[in-house]
């Protein structure tokens, strides 16, 4: 039991020791492209380091909590840029709420649309806390991630088939629309759908669109409110955990983290670009057909 004890300690101080700016490139890319692709940026993050193998697949071993701590401030990067694509709403909305707060105009369209955010926030941001000593404990674990990925797509699938197609994609990129369509029932149900995604493999844009439109929204709206709500999730579990990362072994590495963040900054600004442009007509379809496929694939491998 010692000598197994003194080998993986070992063994874990050079998996952390190899970890090096090609890695934290790959890492950047893979969180960039992902965390807004319903396709789980956590899963990816699991699942092609364990596919590439090497000392790349032991970095994400279970008792490495500094690749944990990594990918936080990957996901911090993220949701800077995410800011930045849709900086205008968030002003109007922020800044609307102030002057209703301040006018007592509890009806405006930004105080009403700030205020779904917040509900639809609430339930993810309690069970994160509760239970995420109990997601962390399978983080590291590719099998896991695999079967979420999959049941992620036949999520996907699901949403689509039990969708109104009443209205065309027509995109409106609008917070009245959100304010017509939206209500705050239906903001506590896609709180509780976004929950889901505390599974690595579970995406949560994707799970996040799909409970809107089981709740019978269009595409459109349905997308654009999983947008906003994206960034007070990600923001805040990055938040939480940073402090870790400066504290920990993890800060031998700042620069190879620094160099990941900003990969994973610039993939994300024009991920969520190219996003924004796709559900003005696509579908989730895609998107699962590939997440059942590469699910289904990695399971088979890591099982």
């Amino acid at each position: 039991m010692l000598t197994a004890k003194l080998y993986l300690t070992t063994t874990i101080d050079w998996v952390i020791l190899s970890f090096t700016y090609d890695q934290a490139v790959i890492l950047g890319f893979i969180q960039g492209i992902t965390e807004l692709f319903p396709i789980s940026s956590l899963g990816h993050a699991i699942l092609i380091p364990a596919w590439i193998g090497g000392s790349f697949r032991e970095f994400i071993i279970e008792e490495n909590q500094a690749y944990l701590l990594i990918t936080i401030a990957m996901h911090l990067a993220s949701s800077v840029a995410l800011f930045i694509v849709f900086r205008k709403r968030w002003v109007g909305l922020i800044g609307g709420s102030f002057r209703a707060l301040k006018s007592k105009n509890f009806q405006s369209t930004p105080f009403r649309v700030l205020g779904y955010i917040v509900i639809a926030t609430i339930p993810v941001g309690i069970l994160g806390i509760v239970f995420g000593d109990y997601f962390q404990s399978i983080f590291g674990k590719p099998q896991y991630s695999a079967a979420f990925l999959a049941i992620n797509g036949l999520l996907l699938i699901t949403a689509e088939r039990l969708s109104r197609r009443d209205v065309a994609h027509e995109y409106h990129d609008s917070d009245a629309e959100i304010d017509h369509r939206v209500d705050a029932k239906s903001a506590v149900v896609i709180g509780f759908g976004q929950s889901l995604a505390l599974f690595a493999g579970i995406s949560r844009f994707g799970i996040t669109m799909s409970a809107g439109l089981l709740r019978k929204l269009n595409h459109s709206v349905a997308s654009d409110f999983a947008f906003l709500l994206s960034l007070p999730v990600i923001v805040g579990a990055s938040i939480l955990k940073l402090p870790e990362l400066f504290t920990s072994d993890a800060n031998q590495w700042l620069g190879q983290i620094l160099v990941g963040s900003l990969v994973s900054f610039v993939a994300t600004y024009f991920s969520v670009s190219f996003l924004v442009r796709w559900f003005k007509t696509k579908t989730l379809y895609p998107f699962a057909i590939y997440c059942l496929a590469f699910g289904i694939a990695s399971f088979v491998r890591f099982v």
